[in-house]
């Protein structure tokens, strides 16, 4: 007869031969002491399943938003060039260069900090990369050249088209030696440096690639110089304008060389070129528009972590920086909904709340590793606070709100049903093979029916800053999804859902 344990005897014995059942010690259980009361791991996988509903170009056969179809299969014709591929950004047919590089960068630094944490997610949040860096390589394949959009958004814009249907003009548009983007080429050098790190290790030949190219495009981006939305105005304006100017992209750009390359030259740079760039300024809102605050806190690792001194303002430009998010502070700057979400602004604020939320629990990383904390005004604030405002902001987001939403679709019991998105909002080529002619979409769009094709995954702008949210699909501001949403709240729920033993 075998020796019978009772079940607290076995739990001991478990605890103390170093299982990963629910005892103290548990490595999983880093932060906090209370059950989940979201699934973040299921949130992490919906949220990078998202990326495959966005893609264009030629759909390889293990595509899992499987009610899409190929799209765009002759981008780039009208320049004699192969811009096949990349992202759409939200719920238009355009490919801006500009917002899918931020994605791309947004994506990559999720990876490399949580990365570790995804398990078999990672593969899956490596191939969201990859689709975006095979484009921009595509894209920045001539030199002192990067083609920035396909599409004319206005045109577009006039239609309510699937991308399979499209027929709008796929017009290219460039930056150049003659008419210089120094921000998006910026960015693209951004996102491909930090690309480049992402697949070091596992495919070390494309990330030479990447880093080459990243090198060249940095040089072209800080040699001519200029915002991209002067001599494209018509084109990327209002959509993607520059407003904040091309510093803060060469500052980013230039922080991101440093880390992928170790190269000097671009410390050297960083430390004589900073000031300028506005590595002080008491900007602080990120997004794919201004760059400085991720700036500020990449940096700061470069001081906290790897001890150049060289870079220890970065702490307290950092500092500033989360002291404008603490609610209470003595430098708070920032608006909080009655139900607690940060409001930076009404278009499509989700972007701010989810970028904050990952630089929060990067920061809060760093700090960690260099037994540091925050000093805002006197008061000293730890990591693990800034952990429990990171992970109020995605709770919130995941349906910890006053209309018991999430706003991530496919999530929770309670999610957006029209949002503002042509692909998800028009029936699928399989269920309509027959194509949707340009107006006539707009009878769907104008429709009060739920969408027919689930976005699984995709954040949308969000709640006003009452928490009130309509769900009404001409409203882009507040139920239009977009790349940039997804991309660091991808990071964010590795972190949370690694916390809480999840993954």
């Amino acid at each position: 007869m075998g020796l019978s344990l009772s079940p607290l005897v076995l739990i001991v014995l478990a605890c103390s031969t170093g299982s990963f059942l629910q005892c103290n010690g548990n490595p999983f259980r880093r932060h906090h002491s209370r059950v989940a009361k979201h699934n973040y791991r299921d949130a992490l996988s919906k949220s990078i399943i998202f990326f495959e509903g966005q893609r264009s170009g030629k759909l390889p056969s293990n595509q899992r938003v499987t009610w899409r179809r190929d799209s765009g299969l002759s981008d780039g014709a009208a320049m004699h060039v192969d811009l096949v591929g990349g992202y759409y950004d939200a719920g238009d047919n355009v490919k801006f260069g500009f917002p899918m590089a931020f994605t791309t960068t947004m994506l990559s630094w999720s990876v490399l900090e949580f990365g570790g944490l995804m398990k078999g997610e990672l593969q899956n949040a490596k191939q969201a990369i990859r689709w975006a860096t095979d484009y921009l390589l595509k894209a920045t394949a001539h030199p002192d050249t990067i083609y920035v959009q396909v599409g004319d958004a206005n045109k577009d814009h006039s239609c309510w088209e699937r991308p399979e249907d499209m027929d709008t003009p796929r017009s290219v548009f460039k930056v150049d030696k003659n008419t210089p983007g120094s921000d998006v080429a910026g960015e693209t050098a951004a996102a491909l440096a930090a690309a480049s790190l992402v697949f070091r290790r596992s495919d070390p030949t494309y990330s030479k690639l990447l880093a080459r190219r990243a090198i060249r495009v940095f040089q072209f981006a800080d040699k001519y110089r200029g915002p991209y939305s002067n001599g494209l105005k018509k084109n990327v304006c209002p959509f993607y304008c520059s407003y904040s100017g091309y510093q803060d992209e060469l500052l980013w750009g230039a922080a991101w060389l440093h880390r992928a390359t170790k190269n000097p030259t671009y410390l050297s740079y960083i430390q004589v070129n900073g000031q300028i760039l506005g590595a002080a300024e008491f900007d602080n809102t990120f997004g794919w528009d201004n760059k400085h605050v991720g700036a500020r806190i990449l940096l700061s690792k470069a001081f906290l972590v790897q001890r150049l001194k060289s870079l220890h303002d970065y702490k307290g430009h950092a500092d500033n920086f989360i002291c404008s998010i603490i609610p209470g502070a003595p430098f708070s700057s920032s608006q909080y909904t009655p139900g607690g979400l940060l409001f930076k602004m009404s278009d499509s604020n989700m972007q701010y709340v989810t970028s904050t939320s990952f630089l929060l629990l990067t920061y809060a990383k760093y700090l960690t590793s260099a037994h540091q904390v925050v000093n805002c005004g006197g008061i000293r604030v730890t990591p693990k606070r800034l952990r429990t405002i990171a992970k109020k902001q995605v709770d919130y987001l995941l349906g910890d709100n006053p209309l018991k939403m999430s706003y991530m679709v496919g999530y929770g019991p309670r999610y957006p049903q029209r949002i503002h998105h042509r692909g998800s909002s028009l029936p699928s080529v399989a269920n309509h093979p027959a194509k949707i002619q340009c107006s006539a979409g707009f009878s769907f769009m104008k429709s009060q029916s739920p969408n027919p094709n689930i976005l699984v995954g995709a954040v949308i702008g969000g709640p006003d800053q009452h928490d009130r949210f309509p769900d009404q699909r001409s409203d882009y501001e507040q139920s239009e999804p977009a790349t940039y949403i997804n991309a660091p709240l991808v990071g964010a729920l590795a972190y949370l859902a690694h916390s809480f033993g999840q993954l």
